[in-house]
């Protein structure tokens, strides 16, 4: 399965969000002994488009400059912006986004109540909210469990919805601490191309991880914590080359055009310097691989889903362009006025798709009317909207 890489993400522009200079913090004890000295002395600059990878093992200072940059801890000593602000200011907070190492989640609401929650934070409207999080929580996989209470959740599917709260204010910066802790494979590599999707539209990413592979496959820069100081910094191609080497690949060559081959080369190398072996594919792919077969032949699972589409507001795709043909169909069905044989002419032939939620929903019986309230008689519009549905099916 091919895998867009970070170096096929358009560039990064001039702007700077994130500035650091000099960047300090220093824990200290209940009587104000210097404890640990968890980052020291770190600068670096992060500009617009561009996946930034914070890199290192536990305790190399990672999540404490990530909750710096957030305006949750201050400084010991150093300089910090975002936007050209104090990450303590109000406004500039609304335009970032922020997935924890850990998700703190009120396990007595469901997933859509999780997203309103977020997003009546952030000031959206009634409508906005509810259109985003349908949008996230198919995105994200969780439309099989949309009354399944957060608590009871598995922690994979805890850190789907915690992303998904991550995106809900559409920000334009996204500070994702240890994003794939907890997920299958499938929910990694949907993460890696949500990532790059993001960055293709112009947004900032910056991913604190200790999993190398999820920092390869998506990360324009880089820089490498220990002991709460920078080792390395730079692009993946500057600290990953390998000057004093090179690999040739090729198809199957036969035995004889093979060993003239290696006859060429032994007059320049030594033998023990020349290695030949057969590529292989890593084990991510091979999986994804095994389980796109599955799908294919119609298997089933009741867990988290996988391929589903990127929310449309994340694309900056034009509100009706957000719409499925399947809305589209039974709009047209349940309007009232329409004739059966007028409609059933502009009916496409994707009308066979129609999403089979929706058309549970179609079906739900109509709730009783309050005691004393009269209700016109619909009859014939119900009618009429049962026989061109049994026309579809």
């Amino acid at each position: 399965m091919p895998t867009p890489s970070a170096s096929s993400v358009s560039p990064s522009s001039s702007e700077v969000v994130v500035s650091v200079r000099g960047l300090s913090k220093v824990f200290k004890d209940f009587w104000g002994r210097p404890k640990a000295r968890a980052v020291d002395n770190v600068d670096f600059e992060v500009r617009r488009g561009e996946v930034f990878g914070l890199l290192g093992p536990n305790g190399s200072g990672k999540s404490t400059t990530v909750k710096m940059m957030l305006g949750l801890l201050y400084p010991t000593k150093g300089h910090i912006e975002v936007f050209g602000h104090s990450p303590r200011h109000v406004p500039t907070k609304a335009r970032i986004g922020y997935l924890p190492e850990e998700s703190y989640l009120y396990k007595f609401l469901n997933s859509g109540e999780t997203l309103d929650f977020f997003g009546n934070l952030f000031d959206l409207s009634t409508e906005d909210r509810r259109k985003r999080a349908e949008q996230l929580i198919e995105m994200v996989g969780l439309s099989q469990a949309p009354r399944r209470l957060v608590g009871e959740f598995s922690k994979g599917m805890q850190r789907r919805i915690g992303l998904a709260q991550a995106l809900i204010n559409d920000p334009d910066l996204v500070l994702l601490d240890e994003p794939t802790a907890g997920l299958d494979p499938i929910g990694c590599r949907e993460v890696k191309d949500l990532i790059l999707a993001l960055a293709r539209r112009g947004k900032t990413v910056v991913l604190s991880s200790h999993l190398l592979s999820d920092v390869e496959d998506v990360c324009d820069r880089v820089v490498i914590y220990y002991g709460g100081k920078v080792q390395a910094m730079g692009t993946l191609e500057e600290l990953l080359a390998a000057p004093d080497a090179m690999r040739i690949t090729m198809p199957l060559l036969s035995r004889a055009t093979l060993d003239k081959a290696l006859a060429v080369i032994r007059q320049d190398v030594r033998e023990d310097q020349i290695r030949l072996d057969t590529p292989t594919q890593n084990l991510e792919s091979y999986f994804l691989g095994v389980v796109q077969r599955a799908k294919a032949n119609e298997a089933t699972t009741s867990g988290a889903t996988s391929g589903n589409r990127v929310a449309a507001y994340l694309q900056g795709e034009a509100e009706g362009s957000a719409r499925s043909q399947s809305d589209r169909i039974l709009e047209r069905l349940s309007r009232s006025g329409a004739s059966a044989p007028e409609e059933a002419n502009t009916l496409p032939a994707q009308a066979t798709a129609v999403d089979s939620s929706r058309l549970d929903q179609l079906v739900q019986p109509t709730p009783l009317p309050a005691p004393g309230v009269t209700v016109p008689d619909n009859k014939a519009q119900i009618d009429k909207a049962n026989e061109k549905l049994s026309k579809l099916l």
